[in-house]
C-alpha cells in the first residue's frame, strides 16, 4: 500500500490519526528507555508531570520513578535522565514510571495512531526497518515521524534519518546523522566542562546505535500509556 512519511516537530500538540506515530527523543529519554529494557526492565509508565508520576508511584510503590525537569535529576525520583545511569542502575524486572520535558509529552500526544512507537538514534534503524515492513498491513498508510525537541536539530535529523530508510533512499546516512546529533544545541551542554551535571557520556550513548532485537512499542490497556519492548526480525 502506498503511504506518505511526514515529519513534525515539538511535542505540545496532539497529533491527528495515522497508521503510525514514532515519537523520538535522542538526547535523552528514549535512549534512557532503550538502556532499560537492555537492562531488563518489564515496562515503563508515562505520566504527564511530576505530580502524576508521583500519584502513579503512590498507587504502585514498586515501581521506579524516572526521569528530569530541565534536563536535571528530580529530588525524590528512583532515577535521572541519563542513559548512564540506567546502564549501572539494579532495574531488572521492575516497571519505570517515566516523566520528561519532551519525549514523554510528545508520546501522550501521539496516542491516535494505529501504532506508536518511540525511538532514540541508537535503535532508529531496527524501528524504522520494523515500520517499513508494517505499513502494507496499516490501514491508515500515513506514518508521522515526531521530532520531539521543539528546536534542536537531533531529534529532526534521526526523524529524516527514519524517513530515508522508509523511503528507500538512505538519506541523510548515519555519520551525518551522529554529527548532527553531537553539534545540536542541546547536546553542547554535553560537551561543556562547566556543566558535570550533563556528563558527556550521555552524549556518547544518544548519537550511537545500539543493534537490539526489539523495538519499543507504546501500548494503552486503560488509562497510562505504557513503553513495552517487542521482538521484532
Amino acid at each position: 500500500m502506498a503511504g506518505t512519511t511526514e515529519i513534525v516537530q515539538g511535542h505540545d500538540d496532539v497529533l491527528p490519526s495515522a497508521g503510525a506515530h514514532v515519537v523520538i527523543d535522542v538526547i535523552r529519554a528514549f535512549t534512557v528507555a532503550q538502556v532499560a529494557f537492555m537492562r531488563g526492565v518489564r515496562e515503563i509508565w508515562l505520566a504527564r508531570d511530576v505530580d502524576a508520576a508521583r500519584q502513579m508511584h503512590q498507587r504502585h510503590p514498586e515501581m521506579l520513578l524516572a526521569g528530569e525537569i530541565a534536563g536535571l535529576p528530580i529530588a525524590d525520583f528512583h532515577l535521572d535522565n541519563s542513559p548512564v545511569t540506567m546502564d549501572a542502575a539494579t532495574v531488572a524486572g521492575r516497571t519505570l514510571i517515566q516523566m520528561t520535558t519532551n519525549g514523554v509529552q510528545a508520546a501522550l500526544n501521539a496516542m491516535q495512531a494505529e501504532h506508536v512507537f518511540v525511538t532514540g538514534f541508537a535503535n532508529a534503524a531496527r524501528t524504522a526497518c520494523h515500520l517499513r515492513a508494517l505499513r502494507s498491513t496499516l490501514r491508515d498508510p500515513r506514518i508521522r515521524l515526531v521530532a520531539s525537541h521543539p528546536s534542536s536539530d537531533d531529534d529532526l535529523a534521526c526523524a529524516e534519518y527514519m524517513a530515508g530508510i522508509l523511503q528507500g533512499d538512505g538519506q541523510p546516512p548515519a555519520d551525518e546523522v551522529r554529527c548532527r546529533i553531537r553539534r545540536s544545541d542541546v547536546a553542547q551542554k554535553f560537551l561543556d566542562p562547566q556543566r558535570p551535571e550533563f556528563p558527556v557520556a550521555d552524549l556518547e550513548w544518544c548519537a550511537r546505535e545500539i543493534p537490539v532485537s526489539f523495538v519499543m512499542r507504546v501500548i494503552q490497556p486503560g488509562d497510562t500509556p505504557i513503553i513495552v519492548r517487542e521482538e521484532v526480525l
